[in-house]
This record gives structure tokens, C-alpha cells and sequence, in this order.
């Protein structure tokens, strides 16, 4: 799936990383708990999350995440936001909660990345 496909699917607004909207996006993992995002094995190109701190850029960056999306309309400031330019990031805010957003992403075909399963 391509980043302008999620935008679409959960008609995000695009923040930071226009330049980077062609690049596949295989798996996903939604998660307010940056420790779990980080324990889980599976590669993650997509992070979703209601939380709103630098920490969740620095997560992202560890597990080499492609994009962030950002739920129930949380929208992160500009020192996030310049962090994540300087790691090529794109970054999306989405009114829709966590749940629905996940759940769009699946039926569109989007797979996760959960530990020790294999979808």
C-alpha cells in the first residue's frame, strides 16, 4: 500500500514527508505504549498512535518506520515534526480513533506486525 492510499483510506491530513508518498507500506502497528511498538519483532512501516511526545518519533526511528499516523485528530508540534523531516518520516493526523483507523487499513488489504502471530 502506498502512503497516498492511507491517506485516502483514513482521509488524513498530510503533516511532514510530501516527498515520500510512493514508498510500499507492508505492515503497520498501532500502539500508545512505545514499549510495545518496540518489543514487537515484526518489521513496522507504519506506526499508529494516539500519543503525542518525542518519544514516539525516536520509536518510530528505531524500528525504521516509514510513517506516522497520528489518531482521533492529535496533531504533534514542530519539534516532532522537525525531528521527523530529518529522519525522512512522513507524518498524518487522522480524526478517526485508533480502532477504526486499524480496522480501514486491514480491509484495505494493510497487514499488521503483532508479536509471535502472523497477521
Amino acid at each position: 500500500m502506498k502512503v497516498k492510499q492511507i491517506i485516502e483510506t483514513l482521509n488524513a491530513r498530510l503533516l511532514v514527508g510530501e516527498e515520500f508518498l510512493d514508498p510500499d507500506i507492508e505492515t503497520a502497528c498501532g500502539s500508545d505504549m512505545m514499549s510495545d511498538v518496540l518489543a514487537a519483532s515484526k518489521a513496522k512501516d507504519l506506526l499508529l498512535t494516539g500519543l503525542v511526545n518525542l518519544q514516539v518519533v525516536r520509536t518510530a526511528a528505531v524500528v525504521d518506520a516509514k510513517c506516522i499516523v497520528f489518531v482521533r485528530g492529535k496533531v504533534p508540534d514542530e519539534d516532532m515534526l522537525a525531528i521527523a523531516r530529518r529522519k525522512d518520516m512522513v507524518v498524518l493526523s487522522t480524526d478517526l480513533r485508533m480502532y477504526n483507523a486499524c480496522g480501514r487499513l486491514w480491509e484495505a488489504g494493510l497487514k499488521g506486525g503483532v508479536i509471535g502471530d502472523s497477521d
